[in-house]
């Protein structure tokens, strides 16, 4: 596997409402080569859940 030319960061604490709209502004960068990492400091709503419904290799 090769490694990614950018990684996004996204340190995420209760913020369900805003992320699914967040991962899609990256997504829908015209740059291609990266990766995404979502850090979850043990929320408590479905801010994982919505970030585990994203498919994309």
């Amino acid at each position: 596997m090769k490694t990614p030319l950018i990684s996004v960061v996204l340190p995420v604490y209760n913020v369900a409402p805003f992320i699914r709209e967040a991962i899609d502004s990256v997504l829908n960068q015209t740059v291609q080569d990266f990766e995404v990492l979502v850090i979850d400091d043990c929320s408590t709503d479905d801010t994982l859940k919505v970030v585990k419904d994203f498919k994309d290799d």
